[in-house]
């Protein structure tokens, strides 16, 4: 690592990288950052070459859910920023600590429109916690310092750091920093007996941890807490490894597609207890279960932001910590009480839930996804993007451990394949197995390419129904038989595959699954499984026709 002898920017910020920890960075080539890739090329850094700036930046982002520290991403200016939006767009949804560096013009040209030129702070202001610009060589170990620290502090979220290419190509003396750490913000005894109390006054409370700060000790504690107490716990959207689904106090999560009666008993409570959720609009069902003009319970919120308290809603008390320091000390506090019928009764409609319902096909994806939840490690990685195929997964797999479930709480198509390469990356060990739909995976399908040249040995699973088939769905609902826009062709999927080297085969019918995922995991390279699923089969509960039926009434 350099000290103060003179190095140019490129060396300067990849030392900066080193010192807070990065063991790899995710990028696109541009020759508005030469100078970082010199950088890089003795760093010990790994620089995985991405194909599309949007599969970069999500695998960066993936790994920051994984990690708890920044995932970082390096793509060049112009096209290759507004590409990589998507995944700063997810970052920032998902409280996802991130960083995001840019290419730039040299600073002579600016406010010419120079070639590819973008005013980064203007454009990502308002995408991103923070962004800025670079224009001063000495400062980059500052700059660096700072969008570390924001990244990781209160509500974690991305950082976008413009870097012009004169810049990094000046060479300066200038110190380097030492590495960022999380702001501590443990809550103290007053806050945990605030919490106590409200739950020893409760009838129907209901426990919902959520956010992005998380580790397999707030996973323990939280199943302690709640048997203890035997209170109910609800995961928010795509959170469902925040504890262990099969312990008797796991009921469930609130989420898009969630379980109707779970949804009702969100209604129900009379206290819910926020453990690092924001309660947003999934969760309470575009706030028809909750609202936030009328909220009708008591919410005690702990969120590691302050601004995030009294946001939406009226905390009684609203508490700014760590959220798994907060489970820590409630797993220290003995039980008053018990909440036992309650439990029982949303573990038994969590229970109802998971019995598979019969799909139209020969291949069933819930026949698949029941498969998975009883034969994969405990300790597998399921990735995942958008589309109906998802609710299939949310529905019937039981999450067993945290970071095992990587997908995006904003909703975004394509995410699957980079962030299980990103998992498999960071843990090869693991089995990662990523669920898309045809339409999701079209989204990104190019970085099959990365997952073979780095080495990447993912299981992907394709669900093709010929059909975006969440947009078929909502069209159905709202203009019944009119179809327009939402049929999809598809390349054959086995078939690419094997072009990048890998593995691939179609699935016609159940029965063939099981022995085909064990020739996908047996063939020591990326892996693609494509289930031929019949349209019919548009969700977890309704068939196009029923949707159809219903909508025409």
């Amino acid at each position: 690592m350099g000290g103060t002898d003179s190095r140019h920017g490129g060396q300067i910020l990849v030392d900066a990288l080193k010192a807070n920890g990065v063991r790899r960075v995710f990028s696109v080539p541009g020759e508005s950052f030469l100078a970082v890739l010199d950088g890089f090329y003795e760093s010990g850094i790994q620089n995985v070459v991405c194909r599309q700036e949007g599969g970069a930046a999500m695998m960066a982002e993936a790994t920051g859910k994984l990690t708890g520290r920044p995932g970082v991403a390096i793509v060049t200016r112009g096209p290759g920023a507004t590409n990589a939006s998507a995944g700063v767009h997810v970052a920032m949804q998902d409280s996802t600590p991130m960083i995001l560096l840019v290419g730039q013009i040299a600073r002579a040209d600016r406010d010419r429109e120079a070639f590819q030129e973008v005013n980064y702070p203007l454009v990502f202001g308002g995408l991103a916690k923070w962004a800025a610009q670079i224009d001063d060589t000495a400062r980059i170990p500052e700059y660096m310092a700072r969008a570390f620290h924001v990244a990781m502090s209160g509500r974690p979220g991305p950082v976008v750091l413009a870097l012009p290419e004169d810049m990094l190509s000046d060479h300066v003396e200038t110190p380097d920093l030492p590495p960022a750490k999380p702001v501590m913000n443990a809550p103290s005894d007053a806050a945990v007996d605030a919490v106590i109390a409200a739950l020893a006054q409760a009838e129907r409370p209901l426990i919902v941890p959520g956010g992005s700060l998380w580790s397999e000790a707030a996973a323990e504690n939280l199943g302690r807490f709640a048997a203890a107490w035997d209170v109910p716990v609800a995961v928010p959207f795509r959170r469902q490894d925040r504890i262990d689904n099969r312990l008797a106090q796991y009921v469930g999560d609130l989420g898009v597609g969630m379980n109707p009666q779970l949804g009702a008993a969100l209604g129900e409570a009379d206290l819910v207890i926020s453990l690092g959720s924001r309660l947003g609009d999934t969760l309470t069902n575009g706030y028809t279960l909750m609202k936030p003009s009328g909220q009708g319970r008591r919410i005690v919120m702990v969120h590691p932001d302050p601004n995030e308290i009294g946001h939406l809603w009226r905390a009684d008390p609203g508490i700014a910590a760590d959220p798994q320091a907060m489970i820590a000390a409630l797993a220290t506090r003995p039980a008053t009480r018990s909440f036992t019928d309650w439990t029982r009764d949303l573990r038994a409609r969590y229970e109802d839930w998971q019995t598979p319902r019969p799909t139209p096909g020969t291949v069933r994806m819930e026949n698949v996804i029941h498969w998975l939840s009883q034969n994969l490690p405990e300790d597998a990685v399921l990735t995942n993007g958008a589309g109906n195929y998802a609710a299939f997964l949310h529905r019937y797999f039981r999450y067993k451990r945290p970071f095992t479930q990587v997908a995006p709480t904003s909703g975004s198509m394509g995410y699957g394949l980079p962030a299980a390469i990103a998992a498999k990356l960071n843990a090869p060990e693991r089995a990662v197995v990523c669920l898309a739909g045809d339409g999701c995976l079209q989204m990104t399908v190019n970085e099959l390419s990365t997952a073979a040249q780095h080495g990447a040995h993912v299981i992907v699973i394709v669900a093709n129904n010929g059909q975006y088939g969440t947009i078929r769905m909502h069209q159905e609902r709202h203009y019944p038989a009119r179809v327009s826009g939402t049929a999809l062709a598809s390349p054959d999927f086995a078939a690419l595959a094997r072009s990048y080297g890998g593995h691939g085969e179609v699935v016609t019918a159940d029965a063939d699954f099981p022995a085909a995922f064990a020739r996908a995991q047996a063939a020591g390279s990326l892996a693609v499984i494509e289930l031929m699923l019949d349209p019919e089969a548009l969700t977890s509960s309704a068939t196009l026709s029923q949707i159809r039926a219903q909508s025409q009434r």
